[in-house]
């Protein structure tokens, strides 16, 4: 048979051979490293035997399906480790995450500190002990009957779903068995370095009527070098959390009066004004108009937009003169309806509509985190209407100016291409051509992507953005949609060329994503140090004693006639514990003047980044100042 590789290469192999065999036929190298395969696109282990020609890739740790099957493994040597421990405990679910596995457990008493520990030893313990993977199958009828012969009730539940006739399948290992799909590595001698990292509450299936389960999130990885790595970037952090942060600079709180809806403090305004002027005015230059539409609409347009089907749950209602009126989840029907609120010829388009719209969904009391995560948020929407002719260059556009935003912060980024869900409308023509319109935009703007198939939204596919911060962890923020979708249901039209009328295609993108959880990567990003051009306080004037007072005054006169945005301290303290505090506090520049300064006009100047840069003329310094904030320098 003939096995095509990852680089194009074609390799005659003998029926039968495994991944694992492929891979050692290529080298000793890529066989050590190897964790799975992915053949004609589907994930294999690496003792899966190969039988007919086709596509292979070896995946290894640095691949995102090689690192979902050595954490998936990783899960089942915790949930090994903690039934040795602690037999009365029943297992739920055990996957791996973006950033390493978790399992739910349901036990009476909570785990400690103490107890991670011993897991932890215990896990190590099995990794040495280097159990095969053993997989095997059983009927529904005999899977049911042999998780409750184990009473394990949530192993039941979950096989009691399956559908007739699809496969059941076990990963035994020593004395282990787990309910698992797979794939998995084929010891658990192949993990290296693994880590417990925290506990958490979790609603079985995710459920806040359901039971509360405990969480045991981990880490794993084939090197103890990259596991050192990871903890130390998880320290930093800690030290950067925004929450942490947000607090300590004043920036925002949130209330047990309001779980998930964010209060921004007069500092944390500053940043916002400045990141919502900056979008405007760089929509503007592009050709955007700004709209905005109401946050209460009612039930009938929710439906006609699709939301209603399949976004319900996310959703917040309330009831107005007896109807029901929803409170917006998104902003895409309210822009509908500006449209179609007037006629529109080819020559109007494209037209481009952006919107800083207030939309809230619900999210789950466990899942709330700081910014990152709220039910109110604010999206940078814009929805751009066009004719066919125009997708490419409008999506094009799209990429240029989020490429553009996404320089001026310092952020590096990656592209991932999201395709039709199951859970869709759309025919497979209107699908098909929506993605490839996107694929063609990509490749014309020579951006490298990932696909994630069947990731899309509901209503069309989608472009993501994901940015990685200063401490290499990715976020994501920017979309690009297509829809063909709601320009039907909203029977959407303009007249052509030909006086016909026709249906126009929309653009649905973000390029913050939220306002609040871009502030709250910023600031983590930043570790709350924000470039002089977005700092709530831009300067500090430090006067040493009460006598430099007349004249600090004056230095902050000047400064203020400038628009930029300076304090004065000139509270009975000492002038280093002034300075400290300004440090804490993350202030870019402070003017401290004493005897020397009044005496000779300037200022002395300390800088956040560079500490004492010594005597400045006043001058000098708002003009190095004000260029700083006009080239929005990082």
């Amino acid at each position: 048979m003939v096995i095509t590789l990852k680089d194009g290469t074609k390799k005659e192999f003998e029926k039968g051979i495994t991944v694992y065999e492929i891979a050692k036929s290529i080298s000793d190298k890529l066989a050590r490293e190897a964790v799975g395969g992915k053949f004609n696109g589907k994930i294999v282990e690496l003792n899966t035997k190969i039988e007919e020609d086709g596509e292979l890739e070896i995946l290894t740790f640095e691949d995102e399906e090689g690192k979902k099957i050595y954490w998936h493994t990783s899960s089942h040597i915790l949930a090994q480790a903690v039934k040795r421990l602690f037999k009365d405990v029943k297992l739920a679910i055990g996957p791996a995450i973006d950033n390493g596995f978790y399992y739910d457990f349901d036990t009476e008493r909570p785990f400690t500190t103490e107890d991670f520990e011993a897991i932890e030893e215990e896990m190590n313990k099995i990794i040495k002990e280097d159990y095969k993977l053993e997989r095997f199958v059983l009927s529904k009828e005999e899977a049911i009957k042999f998780m409750k012969e184990k009473d394990e009730p949530y192993k039941v539940e979950l096989i009691e779903e399956i559908p007739e006739g699809e496969e059941i399948s076990f990963y035994k290992q020593g004395e282990f068995v787990d309910l698992c799909a797979g794939p998995h590595l084929p010891s658990t001698g192949m993990v290296k370095a693994i880590k417990l990292l925290s506990v958490a509450g979790a609603y079985w299936k995710g459920d806040e009527k359901n039971k509360m389960l405990q969480r045991i999130y981990g880490i794993s990885f084939p090197k103890k070098s990259m596991l050192d790595e990871y903890l130390h970037m998880m320290e930093e952090a800690k030290k950067r959390d925004h929450r942490k942060l947000g607090k300590e600079l004043d920036l925002f709180s949130i209330h047990p009066e309001g779980p998930g809806f964010p209060f921004f403090h007069p500092k944390g305004m500053i940043i916002r004004n400045i990141l919502e002027d900056f979008w405007r005015k760089e929509h503007i230059k592009r050709g955007y108009q700004e709209i905005r539409t109401p946050i209460i609409l009612n039930e009938e347009l929710w439906k006609r937009s699709g939301h209603w089907d399949h976004y319900k749950e996310n959703m917040y209602f309330t009831e107005i003169d007896g109807q029901t009126y929803a409170i917006k989840p998104m902003n895409c029907p309210g822009a509908m309806l500006v449209y179609k609120s007037t006629l529109h010829s080819y020559r109007d388009l494209p037209l481009r509509l952006c919107e800083l719209g207030l939309v809230h969904r619900h999210e789950l009391s466990g899942v709330l985190h700081g910014l990152m995560r709220v039910r109110s948020f604010t999206q940078d929407d814009a929805h751009l209407f066009m004719t066919p002719e125009q997708v490419e260059d409008e999506i094009l556009g799209v990429i240029n100016l989020v490429d553009y935003f996404y320089k001026i912060f310092g952020f590096e980024y990656h592209v991932e291409l999201s395709t039709r869900p199951e859970n869709s409308m759309g025919t497979d023509e209107e699908w098909e051509l929506a993605t490839n319109a996107l694929i063609s935009a990509l490749k014309r703007a020579n951006l490298p992507y990932k696909v994630n198939e069947g990731e899309g939204a509901f209503y069309g596919p989608k472009i993501d953005f994901h940015l990685k911060d200063s401490i290499g962890r990715t976020w994501q923020c920017g979309t690009i949609q297509l829809d063909f979708q709601m320009p039907e249901r909203f029977e959407l039209e303009y007249i052509g060329p030909d006086g016909e009328k026709h249906r126009p295609i929309m653009l649905h993108r973000v390029i913050y994503g939220s306002i609040e959880r871009f502030i709250g990567i910023l600031t983590e990003h930043f570790a709350g140090a924000f470039p002089t051009w977005l700092a709530p306080v831009q300067v500090r004037v430090l006067p040493i004693s009460e006598k430099h007072h007349e004249y600090a005054r004056k230095v902050y006169e000047r400064l203020q006639e400038h628009d930029i945005r300076v304090e004065l301290d000139d509270r009975n303290e000492k002038i280093g514990y002034k300075i400290r505090e300004a440090q804490l506090q993350k202030i870019p520049y402070m003017l401290i003047v004493g005897d020397k300064e009044v005496e000779e006009g300037n200022v002395s100047l300390r800088s956040r980044k560079d500490g004492d840069l010594g005597p400045i003329s006043l001058d000098n310094f708002i003009e190095k100042i004000l260029k700083e904030i006009a080239t929005k320098a990082l």
